[in-house]
């Protein structure tokens, strides 16, 4: 059998490499011989290096200098490109082999951006036009969603998490890496305070304070879980609660892999990216978008900023937290 050995390119973010998932499994699944590597950026090693259908990962720690002739000795058949950089550009350079890259539709990110012309964005979901790369080996969405793997050694067991939340919980993930795709603390503790269920608060050390603010608020129902269980173990809270409150972060992607109820908040970024929690066909899980509409100022960015240019930031603190609230009772 003529096994062709693909390396695949993403270098970041969480919700980035989740989203190349179907890529992978895809590929995987519906080329059985094929030999498939990764390549991405050593932070994200929780994320890929246990993946069932990656046979290697390798990863950019200071240089790409460092993974030439590891790279070149590997004798790849082809590289999909699914991030489209300069980075991306040396390694393809340098292997010269034939490759495939993913349109990141940057004009038209920009024409959204600064003209407010959404209209010019494709409406497509980003995990449409990362298969997009493969269209030459016919492989097709199967439809099946994202993956998210966890090891089973970083399952967080019920008993790990105080008694009122054992019965069941609403995840909150109150972190972004951009400050404009944030809840500010007051909206978050307004949301908390009408909620009716327990609720742990996931998210990194940068966001252990705000969570220890709001318990401070609104007290003992709320249980801050930022900071404790890396990556993996966040993954494993929200697989575990019974809906999920987020902003356009990576979690929101891993909660659409283990096809969660989700709420999802968003600031200066806009679905319409192409970037909303993806479920893949069949029976949709319940999904709720809740973001200020008709605000002539966003979206503001692709990415984010550390705080609102205009000094406003209407798009969060128009947020209406008793109907988010509303959501997670109902």
């Amino acid at each position: 059998m003529d096994r062709k050995k693909f390396l695949i390119i993403r270098f970041s973010s969480i919700g980035d490499i989740v989203l190349t998932t179907p890529v992978i499994r895809c590929l995987k699944e519906q080329m059985p011989e094929a030999i498939i590597h990764y390549l991405t950026k050593i932070a994200h090693k929780p994320i890929v290096d246990h993946h069932p259908y990656l046979e290697k990962v390798y990863y950019l720690e200071d240089s790409l200098r460092d993974l030439y002739q590891p790279l070149k000795a590997e004798n790849y058949d082809y590289i999909i490109d699914l991030h489209h950089n300069l980075r991306s550009l040396v390694v393809k350079k340098s292997l010269r082999v034939k490759s495939f890259s993913f349109n990141k539709i940057n004009f038209q990110k920009w024409m959204a951006v600064n003209l407010k012309r959404k209209s010019v964005l494709p409406a497509k979901h980003i995990v449409d036009r990362y298969l997009n790369t493969l269209s030459t080996f016919d492989i097709q969405n199967d439809g099946k969603g994202l993956d998210y793997f966890i090891p089973p050694k970083k399952n967080v067991k019920p008993a790990a998490i105080p008694k009122p939340h054992q019965k069941g919980y609403i995840g909150f993930v109150i972190g972004a890496k951009h400050t404009t795709k944030r809840l500010p603390t007051k909206k978050i503790i307004s949301i908390c305070e009408a909620i009716k269920k327990p609720v742990i608060l996931i998210g990194g050390n940068t966001d252990r304070l705000t969570g220890e603010q709001v318990v401070d608020v609104v007290g003992n129902r709320i249980y801050n879980g930022c900071g404790l269980y890396g990556i993996n173990g966040s993954a494993s809270l929200v697989k575990q609660a019974d809906k999920v409150i987020t902003h356009d972060t990576g979690l929101m992607h891993i909660a659409a892999a283990f096809q969660k109820n989700i709420i999802s908040i968003w600031g200066n970024t806009i679905p319409e990216f192409g970037m909303y929690p993806y479920f893949g066909d069949g029976d949709q899980p319940e999904h709720h978008i809740v973001e200020v509409k008709d605000l002539s100022c966003r979206p503001c960015s692709k990415i984010g900023f550390k705080q609102c240019p205009h000094e406003h930031f209407d798009c969060m603190e128009k947020i209406d937290e008793q109907y988010v609230a509303s959501l997670v009772n109902q």
